[in-house]
Protein backbone atom coordinates (compact mmCIF):
# COMPACT_ATOMS: atom_id res chain seq x y z
CA UNK A 1 0.00 0.00 0.00
CA UNK A 2 0.92 3.34 -0.93
CA UNK A 3 -0.02 6.81 0.64
CA UNK A 4 1.95 10.20 0.97
CA UNK A 5 2.22 10.71 4.56
CA UNK A 6 4.75 12.60 6.93
CA UNK A 7 5.13 12.79 10.50
CA UNK A 8 4.83 16.14 12.35
CA UNK A 9 7.23 15.98 14.80
CA UNK A 10 8.79 18.77 17.52
CA UNK A 11 12.14 20.00 18.92
CA UNK A 12 10.45 19.38 22.30
CA UNK A 13 7.23 19.51 24.00
CA UNK A 14 4.84 22.61 23.64
CA UNK A 15 6.61 23.80 20.37
CA UNK A 16 3.09 23.83 18.89
CA UNK A 17 3.17 20.60 16.94
CA UNK A 18 -0.63 19.57 17.66
CA UNK A 19 -1.84 23.13 16.73
CA UNK A 20 0.36 22.47 13.28
CA UNK A 21 -0.77 18.80 12.96
CA UNK A 22 -4.25 19.68 13.14
CA UNK A 23 -4.12 22.82 10.79
CA UNK A 24 -2.85 20.99 8.20
CA UNK A 25 -5.36 18.08 8.48
CA UNK A 26 -8.08 20.79 8.06
CA UNK A 27 -6.42 22.40 5.40
CA UNK A 28 -5.65 19.55 3.53
CA UNK A 29 -9.16 18.33 3.83
CA UNK A 30 -10.76 21.78 2.87
CA UNK A 31 -8.31 21.57 -0.50
CA UNK A 32 -10.58 18.18 -1.13
CA UNK A 33 -8.20 15.42 0.29
CA UNK A 34 -8.88 12.49 2.58
CA UNK A 35 -7.30 12.78 5.48
CA UNK A 36 -6.16 9.93 8.21
CA UNK A 37 -4.77 11.25 11.24
CA UNK A 38 -2.51 9.14 13.73
CA UNK A 39 -0.41 10.00 17.29
CA UNK A 40 2.75 8.94 18.18
CA UNK A 41 2.43 7.28 21.98
CA UNK A 42 0.01 6.06 24.06
CA UNK A 43 -1.96 9.87 24.09
CA UNK A 44 -6.30 9.73 24.12
CA UNK A 45 -6.77 13.19 23.87
CA UNK A 46 -5.28 14.60 20.44
CA UNK A 47 -6.68 11.73 18.41
CA UNK A 48 -10.13 13.53 20.03
CA UNK A 49 -9.18 16.60 17.56
CA UNK A 50 -7.88 14.30 14.89
CA UNK A 51 -11.08 12.48 14.29
CA UNK A 52 -13.38 15.69 14.96
CA UNK A 53 -11.59 17.29 11.90
CA UNK A 54 -10.94 14.45 9.77
CA UNK A 55 -14.04 12.79 9.94
CA UNK A 56 -11.98 9.48 10.23
CA UNK A 57 -11.54 7.87 13.84
CA UNK A 58 -7.99 8.47 14.84
CA UNK A 59 -5.57 5.80 16.15
CA UNK A 60 -2.57 5.88 17.80
CA UNK A 61 1.04 4.31 16.55
CA UNK A 62 3.04 3.29 20.13
CA UNK A 63 6.42 1.16 19.12
CA UNK A 64 7.15 0.11 22.58
CA UNK A 65 3.13 -0.70 23.61
CA UNK A 66 3.04 -2.80 20.33
CA UNK A 67 5.45 -4.44 18.03
CA UNK A 68 6.52 -2.98 14.88
CA UNK A 69 4.63 -5.40 12.50
CA UNK A 70 1.23 -4.21 14.81
CA UNK A 71 2.18 -0.82 14.24
CA UNK A 72 2.39 -1.04 10.63
CA UNK A 73 -1.07 -3.24 10.29
CA UNK A 74 -2.58 -0.19 12.69
CA UNK A 75 -1.09 2.14 10.27
CA UNK A 76 -1.88 0.35 7.00
CA UNK A 77 -5.39 -0.54 8.45
CA UNK A 78 -5.92 3.17 9.32
CA UNK A 79 -4.93 4.63 6.13
CA UNK A 80 -7.55 2.53 4.01
CA UNK A 81 -9.06 4.75 1.33
CA UNK A 82 -7.21 7.76 2.63
CA UNK A 83 -5.05 10.34 0.49
CA UNK A 84 -3.14 11.98 3.12
CA UNK A 85 -1.89 10.45 6.48
CA UNK A 86 -0.52 13.16 8.94
CA UNK A 87 1.15 11.39 12.19
CA UNK A 88 1.64 13.62 15.03
CA UNK A 89 4.56 13.42 17.28
CA UNK A 90 5.12 12.77 20.57
CA UNK A 91 7.28 14.99 22.78
CA UNK A 92 10.57 15.92 20.99
CA UNK A 93 11.39 13.83 17.57
CA UNK A 94 13.87 11.76 19.87
CA UNK A 95 12.22 11.43 22.74
CA UNK A 96 10.76 8.17 24.14
CA UNK A 97 10.75 4.93 26.80
CA UNK A 98 14.52 5.91 27.46
CA UNK A 99 16.88 8.41 26.74
CA UNK A 100 19.53 5.74 25.00
CA UNK A 101 17.67 4.55 22.50
CA UNK A 102 14.60 5.74 19.72
CA UNK A 103 12.10 3.20 21.04
CA UNK A 104 8.80 4.19 21.57
CA UNK A 105 9.81 8.11 20.07
CA UNK A 106 8.22 9.75 17.09
CA UNK A 107 11.72 9.25 15.26
CA UNK A 108 10.90 5.38 15.56
CA UNK A 109 7.59 5.44 14.15
CA UNK A 110 9.32 7.51 11.23
CA UNK A 111 11.03 4.62 10.39
CA UNK A 112 8.52 1.62 11.24
CA UNK A 113 5.99 3.72 8.87
CA UNK A 114 9.09 4.79 6.26
CA UNK A 115 7.59 8.42 6.55
CA UNK A 116 9.31 12.24 6.31
CA UNK A 117 9.69 14.15 9.08
CA UNK A 118 8.62 17.86 9.28
CA UNK A 119 10.36 19.52 12.17
CA UNK A 120 8.18 22.26 13.92
CA UNK A 121 10.51 24.65 15.64
CA UNK A 122 10.08 27.29 18.34
CA UNK A 123 11.51 30.24 16.65
CA UNK A 124 10.57 32.85 19.09
CA UNK A 125 13.83 35.12 20.08
CA UNK A 126 15.99 33.30 17.53
CA UNK A 127 16.97 33.72 13.77
CA UNK A 128 20.06 32.21 12.25
CA UNK A 129 19.80 29.73 15.68
CA UNK A 130 16.99 27.77 14.32
CA UNK A 131 19.81 26.75 11.38
CA UNK A 132 21.82 25.22 14.48
CA UNK A 133 18.81 23.50 15.96
CA UNK A 134 17.73 22.12 12.63
CA UNK A 135 21.34 20.46 12.10
CA UNK A 136 21.41 19.08 15.29
CA UNK A 137 17.87 17.17 14.69
CA UNK A 138 19.61 16.13 10.91
CA UNK A 139 22.62 15.27 12.53
CA UNK A 140 21.83 12.49 15.81
CA UNK A 141 20.00 10.02 13.58
CA UNK A 142 20.88 8.91 9.53
CA UNK A 143 17.98 6.45 9.65
CA UNK A 144 15.28 9.92 9.91
CA UNK A 145 14.71 12.19 7.37
CA UNK A 146 13.40 15.65 7.92
CA UNK A 147 12.16 16.97 4.68
CA UNK A 148 11.09 20.44 6.23
CA UNK A 149 10.58 23.05 8.73
CA UNK A 150 8.08 24.81 10.46
CA UNK A 151 8.75 28.20 11.78
CA UNK A 152 6.68 28.31 14.97
CA UNK A 153 5.50 31.41 16.76
CA UNK A 154 8.03 33.97 14.34
CA UNK A 155 7.31 37.33 15.39
CA UNK A 156 6.22 38.83 11.71
CA UNK A 157 6.75 37.68 8.15
CA UNK A 158 10.06 39.29 7.92
CA UNK A 159 11.51 37.23 10.85
CA UNK A 160 10.26 33.96 9.11
CA UNK A 161 12.16 35.13 6.09
CA UNK A 162 15.13 35.74 8.20
CA UNK A 163 15.08 31.63 9.77
CA UNK A 164 14.19 30.68 6.01
CA UNK A 165 17.17 31.60 4.43
CA UNK A 166 19.28 30.43 7.43
CA UNK A 167 17.69 27.26 7.52
CA UNK A 168 17.52 26.23 3.93
CA UNK A 169 20.97 27.83 3.23
CA UNK A 170 22.71 25.89 6.41
CA UNK A 171 20.31 22.46 6.52
CA UNK A 172 19.32 22.14 2.49
CA UNK A 173 15.52 21.58 3.63
CA UNK A 174 12.59 24.01 2.73
CA UNK A 175 11.16 25.82 5.68
CA UNK A 176 7.37 25.44 4.19
CA UNK A 177 5.26 27.73 6.55
CA UNK A 178 5.22 29.58 9.87
CA UNK A 179 2.62 30.50 12.23
CA UNK A 180 3.04 33.64 14.19
CA UNK A 181 2.39 34.65 17.84
CA UNK A 182 -1.52 34.59 17.74
CA UNK A 183 -3.67 33.29 21.18
CA UNK A 184 -6.55 32.61 18.85
CA UNK A 185 -4.83 29.59 17.50
CA UNK A 186 -4.06 28.47 21.37
CA UNK A 187 -5.57 25.18 22.86
CA UNK A 188 -6.79 25.11 25.87
CA UNK A 189 -5.27 22.86 28.25
CA UNK A 190 -6.43 20.79 31.50
CA UNK A 191 -4.46 18.68 34.17
CA UNK A 192 -4.37 15.96 31.71
CA UNK A 193 -3.19 18.38 28.84
CA UNK A 194 -5.44 19.29 25.72
CA UNK A 195 -9.08 19.51 26.23
CA UNK A 196 -10.83 16.94 24.35
CA UNK A 197 -12.66 17.60 21.73
CA UNK A 198 -15.88 16.07 22.59
CA UNK A 199 -16.30 18.32 25.47
CA UNK A 200 -15.50 21.52 23.55
CA UNK A 201 -18.87 21.64 22.09
CA UNK A 202 -19.18 23.11 17.85
CA UNK A 203 -14.91 23.29 16.78
CA UNK A 204 -15.90 24.47 13.06
CA UNK A 205 -14.83 27.93 13.50
CA UNK A 206 -11.38 26.91 15.46
CA UNK A 207 -10.79 24.28 12.82
CA UNK A 208 -11.98 26.94 9.86
CA UNK A 209 -9.19 29.40 11.25
CA UNK A 210 -6.51 26.52 11.41
CA UNK A 211 -6.94 25.85 7.90
CA UNK A 212 -7.15 29.11 6.57
CA UNK A 213 -3.84 30.55 8.57
CA UNK A 214 -2.23 26.87 7.47
CA UNK A 215 -3.45 27.51 3.50
CA UNK A 216 -2.13 31.26 3.83
CA UNK A 217 1.22 30.48 5.49
CA UNK A 218 2.34 27.53 4.16
CA UNK A 219 3.16 25.72 0.68
CA UNK A 220 1.14 22.55 0.75
CA UNK A 221 1.25 21.34 -2.93
CA UNK A 222 5.12 21.57 -1.91
CA UNK A 223 5.23 19.39 1.29
CA UNK A 224 2.47 17.50 -0.31
CA UNK A 225 5.30 16.52 -3.22
CA UNK A 226 8.01 16.03 -0.01
CA UNK A 227 5.86 13.62 1.85
CA UNK A 228 6.87 10.07 1.46
CA UNK A 229 5.14 8.02 -0.50
CA UNK A 230 6.67 4.64 -0.70
CA UNK A 231 4.73 1.15 -0.28
CA UNK A 232 4.64 -0.27 2.95
CA UNK A 233 4.49 -3.81 3.22
CA UNK A 234 1.27 -5.53 4.36
CA UNK A 235 1.33 -6.96 7.98
CA UNK A 236 -1.30 -9.44 9.67
CA UNK A 237 0.03 -9.21 13.35
CA UNK A 238 -3.38 -8.67 14.76
CA UNK A 239 -5.90 -9.12 12.66
CA UNK A 240 -4.49 -12.33 10.43
CA UNK A 241 -7.13 -15.15 11.14
CA UNK A 242 -10.68 -15.12 9.70
CA UNK A 243 -13.08 -12.41 11.81
CA UNK A 244 -15.61 -14.46 13.81
CA UNK A 245 -19.06 -14.09 13.76
CA UNK A 246 -20.53 -12.12 16.40
CA UNK A 247 -21.79 -14.62 18.89
CA UNK A 248 -21.89 -12.79 22.25
CA UNK A 249 -22.53 -8.84 23.30
CA UNK A 250 -20.57 -6.30 25.44
CA UNK A 251 -21.64 -3.12 26.56
CA UNK A 252 -19.21 -0.21 25.89
CA UNK A 253 -19.45 3.49 28.08
CA UNK A 254 -18.69 6.38 25.87
CA UNK A 255 -19.67 9.79 26.12
CA UNK A 256 -17.95 12.45 27.53
CA UNK A 257 -16.81 11.13 31.02
CA UNK A 258 -15.62 7.65 29.57
CA UNK A 259 -13.99 7.86 26.17
CA UNK A 260 -10.67 6.67 26.23
CA UNK A 261 -10.63 3.54 24.19
CA UNK A 262 -7.78 2.71 21.68
CA UNK A 263 -9.94 1.53 18.27
CA UNK A 264 -8.15 -1.90 18.03
CA UNK A 265 -8.90 -2.64 21.45
CA UNK A 266 -12.76 -2.60 20.24
CA UNK A 267 -11.83 -4.07 16.73
CA UNK A 268 -10.44 -7.43 18.06
CA UNK A 269 -13.23 -7.24 20.36
CA UNK A 270 -15.58 -7.35 16.98
CA UNK A 271 -13.08 -9.50 15.69
CA UNK A 272 -13.44 -12.51 18.07
CA UNK A 273 -17.34 -12.45 17.55
CA UNK A 274 -18.07 -9.62 20.33
CA UNK A 275 -21.22 -6.71 19.16
CA UNK A 276 -20.15 -3.69 20.75
CA UNK A 277 -23.28 -1.92 22.35
CA UNK A 278 -22.65 1.51 23.33
CA UNK A 279 -24.48 3.44 25.78
CA UNK A 280 -24.19 6.63 28.06
CA UNK A 281 -24.02 6.69 31.71
CA UNK A 282 -23.54 10.49 31.96
CA UNK A 283 -26.84 10.70 29.78
CA UNK A 284 -28.84 8.58 32.19
CA UNK A 285 -28.20 5.02 30.17
CA UNK A 286 -28.35 1.85 31.88
CA UNK A 287 -26.18 -1.12 30.86
CA UNK A 288 -28.24 -2.23 28.07
CA UNK A 289 -30.05 -5.45 28.24
CA UNK A 290 -28.93 -8.84 26.79
CA UNK A 291 -25.64 -8.12 27.52
CA UNK A 292 -22.44 -10.86 28.65
CA UNK A 293 -19.97 -8.78 29.07
CA UNK A 294 -18.99 -4.80 30.32
CA UNK A 295 -15.86 -2.32 29.19
CA UNK A 296 -15.59 0.91 31.27
CA UNK A 297 -13.06 2.95 29.56
CA UNK A 298 -11.26 6.20 30.38
CA UNK A 299 -12.08 9.61 30.61
CA UNK A 300 -12.94 12.46 33.04
CA UNK A 301 -15.57 10.65 35.68
CA UNK A 302 -14.48 13.35 38.14
CA UNK A 303 -15.50 16.28 35.84
CA UNK A 304 -18.50 15.11 35.55
CA UNK A 305 -18.99 13.20 39.32
CA UNK A 306 -22.12 15.74 39.81
CA UNK A 307 -24.06 14.60 37.19
CA UNK A 308 -22.93 10.57 37.50
CA UNK A 309 -23.69 10.84 41.05
CA UNK A 310 -27.32 11.36 40.33
CA UNK A 311 -27.98 8.64 37.48
CA UNK A 312 -29.67 6.10 40.39
CA UNK A 313 -30.57 4.12 37.81
CA UNK A 314 -26.94 3.67 35.93
CA UNK A 315 -24.95 3.01 39.29
CA UNK A 316 -27.92 0.41 39.96
CA UNK A 317 -27.60 -1.22 36.63
CA UNK A 318 -23.64 -1.21 36.41
CA UNK A 319 -23.53 -2.70 40.29
CA UNK A 320 -26.04 -5.47 38.83
CA UNK A 321 -24.08 -6.21 35.67
CA UNK A 322 -21.32 -6.78 37.95
CA UNK A 323 -22.54 -8.51 40.61
CA UNK A 324 -24.08 -10.80 38.12
CA UNK A 325 -20.15 -11.94 37.32
CA UNK A 326 -20.65 -10.14 34.07
CA UNK A 327 -16.97 -10.63 32.86
CA UNK A 328 -16.55 -7.01 32.76
CA UNK A 329 -13.13 -4.74 32.42
CA UNK A 330 -12.95 -0.88 33.64
CA UNK A 331 -9.48 1.14 33.12
CA UNK A 332 -8.23 4.25 34.99
CA UNK A 333 -11.70 6.74 34.78
CA UNK A 334 -13.64 2.66 34.47
CA UNK A 335 -12.06 2.16 37.98
CA UNK A 336 -12.25 5.27 39.27
CA UNK A 337 -16.52 4.92 38.72
CA UNK A 338 -16.37 1.56 40.45
CA UNK A 339 -15.32 3.00 43.22
CA UNK A 340 -17.42 3.80 46.66
CA UNK A 341 -16.98 7.93 45.84
CA UNK A 342 -14.66 10.52 44.00
CA UNK A 343 -13.50 13.20 46.23
CA UNK A 344 -12.60 16.38 44.23
CA UNK A 345 -9.47 18.92 44.75
CA UNK A 346 -11.97 21.16 46.49
CA UNK A 347 -12.80 17.80 48.77
CA UNK A 348 -16.47 17.35 48.01
CA UNK A 349 -17.20 13.73 47.74
CA UNK A 350 -19.97 12.15 44.85
CA UNK A 351 -20.74 8.63 45.46
CA UNK A 352 -20.20 5.97 42.70
CA UNK A 353 -21.38 2.77 41.86
CA UNK A 354 -19.87 1.14 45.20
CA UNK A 355 -18.44 -2.31 43.52
CA UNK A 356 -15.06 -1.25 44.92
CA UNK A 357 -14.35 -1.16 48.46
CA UNK A 358 -12.39 2.13 48.86
CA UNK A 359 -12.52 5.95 47.43
CA UNK A 360 -10.76 8.04 45.03
CA UNK A 361 -9.42 11.21 45.76
CA UNK A 362 -8.34 13.92 43.20
CA UNK A 363 -5.12 16.27 43.57
CA UNK A 364 -3.37 18.85 41.61
CA UNK A 365 -0.17 16.71 40.74
CA UNK A 366 0.29 14.04 38.87
CA UNK A 367 -0.12 10.48 40.69
CA UNK A 368 0.97 8.17 37.93
CA UNK A 369 2.29 8.37 34.25
CA UNK A 370 4.25 5.97 32.34
CA UNK A 371 4.56 2.90 30.11
CA UNK A 372 3.49 0.00 32.10
CA UNK A 373 4.69 -4.08 31.85
CA UNK A 374 1.50 -6.30 33.26
CA UNK A 375 1.08 -9.39 34.40
CA UNK A 376 -2.58 -10.43 35.66
CA UNK A 377 -3.17 -12.07 38.94
CA UNK A 378 -4.78 -15.80 39.71
CA UNK A 379 -7.98 -15.59 39.13
CA UNK A 380 -7.49 -12.52 36.36
CA UNK A 381 -9.46 -13.91 32.76
CA UNK A 382 -8.00 -11.34 31.17
CA UNK A 383 -4.83 -11.60 31.53
CA UNK A 384 -2.95 -14.38 33.98
CA UNK A 385 0.12 -14.62 36.02
CA UNK A 386 2.38 -16.13 32.62
CA UNK A 387 1.04 -13.86 30.50
CA UNK A 388 2.43 -10.35 29.71
CA UNK A 389 1.02 -7.33 28.32
CA UNK A 390 1.95 -3.36 27.78
CA UNK A 391 0.08 -0.78 28.66
CA UNK A 392 0.12 2.63 30.43
CA UNK A 393 -0.94 5.21 33.47
CA UNK A 394 -1.60 8.72 33.50
CA UNK A 395 -3.81 10.27 35.79
CA UNK A 396 -3.69 12.53 38.98
CA UNK A 397 -6.04 10.54 41.54
CA UNK A 398 -4.86 7.92 43.94
CA UNK A 399 -7.10 4.85 45.54
CA UNK A 400 -7.62 4.81 49.09
CA UNK A 401 -8.97 1.18 49.75
CA UNK A 402 -11.54 0.68 52.78
CA UNK A 403 -10.01 -3.03 53.21
CA UNK A 404 -7.45 -5.56 52.57
CA UNK A 405 -8.51 -6.19 48.29
CA UNK A 406 -6.88 -8.37 46.11
CA UNK A 407 -5.01 -6.88 43.36
CA UNK A 408 -5.71 -7.66 39.13
CA UNK A 409 -2.30 -6.73 38.07
CA UNK A 410 1.25 -7.17 39.11
CA UNK A 411 3.00 -4.18 36.94
CA UNK A 412 6.50 -2.86 36.07
CA UNK A 413 7.65 0.94 34.94
CA UNK A 414 10.12 3.19 35.57
CA UNK A 415 9.95 3.37 38.97
CA UNK A 416 9.86 -0.21 40.06
CA UNK A 417 6.63 -2.56 40.18
CA UNK A 418 3.77 -2.75 42.62
CA UNK A 419 0.60 -4.38 42.57
CA UNK A 420 -2.35 -2.44 40.84
CA UNK A 421 -6.26 -2.48 40.58
CA UNK A 422 -9.61 -4.80 41.93
CA UNK A 423 -10.12 -8.23 41.54
CA UNK A 424 -13.39 -9.90 42.35
CA UNK A 425 -14.74 -12.70 40.40
CA UNK A 426 -15.37 -11.33 36.75
CA UNK A 427 -14.20 -7.57 37.24
CA UNK A 428 -10.89 -6.79 36.24
CA UNK A 429 -10.61 -2.97 37.33
CA UNK A 430 -7.20 -1.18 37.96
CA UNK A 431 -5.44 2.48 36.45
CA UNK A 432 -3.31 0.92 33.70
CA UNK A 433 -4.96 0.87 30.19
CA UNK A 434 -3.67 -2.10 28.54
CA UNK A 435 -3.30 -1.95 24.64
CA UNK A 436 -4.73 -4.76 23.01
CA UNK A 437 -2.35 -4.91 20.59
CA UNK A 438 0.64 -5.60 22.85
CA UNK A 439 -1.26 -9.17 23.41
CA UNK A 440 -4.44 -9.95 20.79
CA UNK A 441 -5.12 -13.79 23.28
CA UNK A 442 -6.58 -10.67 26.32
CA UNK A 443 -9.87 -10.23 23.60
CA UNK A 444 -9.93 -13.52 22.29
CA UNK A 445 -10.42 -14.38 26.18
CA UNK A 446 -12.27 -11.77 26.92
CA UNK A 447 -15.22 -12.77 24.42
CA UNK A 448 -14.57 -16.76 25.43
CA UNK A 449 -15.14 -15.73 29.01
CA UNK A 450 -18.77 -14.01 27.91
CA UNK A 451 -19.95 -17.08 25.70
CA UNK A 452 -19.27 -19.17 28.93
CA UNK A 453 -21.14 -16.09 31.17
CA UNK A 454 -23.96 -16.38 28.38
CA UNK A 455 -23.99 -20.21 28.68
CA UNK A 456 -24.66 -20.07 32.04
CA UNK A 457 -21.43 -22.15 32.89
Amino acid sequence: MSINRIVVAGTGSGVGKTTVAIGLMAAYKALGYTVQGFKCGPDYIDPTYQTAVTGRNARNLDSWMCSELAVKEIFLRGSVDADVAIIEGVMGLFDGKDPLSDTGSAAEIAMITNSPVLLVVDCGGMARSAAAIVKGFQLLSPNVRLCGVVANRVGSVGHYELIQQAVEKECGIPVVGYLTKDERLRMPERHLGLVPSIERGELKPFFDLLSETIQQNFDLAHLYQIMGSQTIESSKALFGTQKKESQVRIAVAKDQAFHFYYPENLELLEHYGAELVFFSPLRGERVPSNVHGLYLGGGFPEEFAVELSKQDDVLLSVREAIESEMPSVAECGGFMFLTESIETIGGEVYPMVGVIPGKVKMHTKLAALGYREVTGMDGNFLIGPNDRARGHEFHYSTFEPAREILSSYFVSGSRGTKHEGYLSNNLVAGYTHIHFGSAPELPQRWVEQCKMFKSGV
